[in-house]
């Protein structure tokens, strides 16, 4: 497939599940002249105007789905947010395909998570978006959308992918319930809190978006929820959970990189990874994790974030040519670790509590030699904040372009994350914390409290 083709492919899933297939240029130049309240109550009047998406009400769709025997498809998806909507400037005409899958679902658009059932939507609340296929019963058959950077889809989604995720999903809809035990674990364990709104941060906002008010500032996005449940335990003077902290790592955090045009299929394997060790090869397809069928490379994703932090021995499933079988993958203690969360809007959040507002960037080998670093620890000043309690560093004196090479008497933090993690594990906020930079050469000195 064309690189075109690849980006086109990418750029049609948002506008596909926009009100009606409208063209990307046209979303991104209304949201240049709307602000976000306008932008919000304009996508629910055209998403009512064409009646192929129920907005916002879920109940809707399971009764429609009870009555009709369909399958469900939720979107998740913020509004405005010109990632999702937009990925690349080309303009992408709807698909026929996907259409006609689309259409065997009961198809439902959700722009806020206000009163959203935790205990069936859990998915990775740092994306733009996210997908659900599920039954009536509120039965999850899989999920969509994933990524591994901030802005860039490329590699991680496409158009072939979600049609492929909406075709496995439709043949487990029509297994069930006989398949029902194999769908269970795709359901986890109750969060912290039923619904967003319920979490101390968050009680602020209603249960429902209110549209009779500023329904944008009533909102609940995606990522908020994800810095409430931190938020929750470091608030209570607790570490926060590794797998709330390192959640739903990537695929190739284990040395795997699946191509994402098909459900779950090896493109690549990275040398000496856990999935080199566990024998897996580009071709094979991966048919489940833990007796779960996979649907999509967020399935994998889900999987994974099932496993715990201090490791286990993972059973998938797999297909290479015509012959099945089982690969035992083995996942050490602080594997989790292995991701870089570094893109996450979560992150901003640790770098407030553990940098005073400092972004982190490692120095790739060719600076360090011009540097001659001789330290393991070389993490470049790249932004420091200037206002509130992300201005914490600049007012002890941090600069952009600051190298760190050494924190709380650490200098083996080889990464931001790292230094994340050491804060989580070995400091409280109120604690202070020294760090050495060097600037120009020279070695300088600056303390900051660790914050709330």
């Amino acid at each position: 497939m064309s690189r075109l083709r690849r980006l086109r492919a990418v750029a049609l899933i948002p506008a596909l599940l926009s009100a009606s297939f409208a063209s990307l240029a046209s979303v991104d130049e209304a949201n240049a002249k709307e602000d976000r309240e306008t932008i919000v109550r304009n996508d629910r009047e055209r998403v009512l105007a064409t009646g192929y998406w129920i907005y916002n009400d879920l109940d809707a769709a399971y009764e429609q789905a009870r009555q009709t025997g369909k399958p469900i498809l939720v979107v998740l998806r913020c509004l405005p947010c010109e990632e999702c909507v937009k990925l690349d400037d080309d303009l992408v005409e709807s698909d026929p395909e996907l259409k006609r899958l689309l259409d065997k679902y009961v198809r439902v658009r959700v722009v806020g998570t206000n009163g959203l059932d935790l205990n069936v939507f859990q998915y990775d609340t740092d994306q733009s978006f996210a997908v659900f296929m599920l039954n009536a019963d509120k039965t999850v058959y899989g999920r969509f959308g994933t990524r591994s950077h901030r802005t860039e889809w490329l590699g991680d989604v496409s158009l072939e992918g979600m049609a492929a995720a909406l075709r496995e999903s439709l043949k487990l809809h029509n297994a069930y319930p006989a398949n029902r035990e194999s769908l269970a674990g795709k359901t986890g364990a109750p969060l912290e809190f039923a619904s967003p709104e319920k979490y101390p941060t968050l009680t602020d906002r209603p249960d429902h978006l209110d549209y009779s008010g500023q329904v944008a500032k009533s909102c609940i996005h995606c990522h908020q929820i994800g810095e409430a449940r931190r938020d929750y335990y470091w608030q209570r003077g607790q570490s926060i959970p590794e797998e709330v902290l390192h959640p739903y790592p990537h695929p190739k955090s284990i040395g795997l990189v699946l191509d994402a045009r098909f459900p779950a299929r090896v493109k690549s394997v990275a040398k000496d990874s856990a999935a080199a060790k566990a024998g897996f090869q580009a071709g094979d397809d991966l048919l489940s994790i833990h007796s779960q069928p996979l649907v999509s490379m967020a399935d994998v994703q889900w999987a994974l974030n099932q496993v715990p932090a201090e490791g286990a021995q993972v059973e998938i499933q797999t297909k290479r040519g015509d012959q099945t079988r089982a690969v035992t993958l083995s996942l050490p203690d602080g594997w989790r670790r292995w991701d870089d969360p570094s893109w996450r809007v979560s992150s901003w959040m640790m770098r407030r509590i553990a940098g005073g507002g400092m972004r982190l960037l490692p120095l790739d080998e060719s600076e360090r030699q011009k540097l001659d670093l001789r330290s393991p620890m070389a993490l470049r000043v790249a932004n420091v904040g200037k206002y509130g309690l992300h201005a914490t560093a600049h007012k002890a004196g941090v600069r952009v372009d600051d190298i760190l090479i050494e924190y709380d008497g650490q200098s083996d933090l080889i990464r931001e994350a790292d230094v994340f993690d050491h804060v989580n594990e070995k400091r409280r906020p109120g604690d202070r914390v020294q760090m050495k930079f060097l600037r120009n050469g020279r070695e300088r000195t600056a303390e900051i409290p660790i914050q709330k």
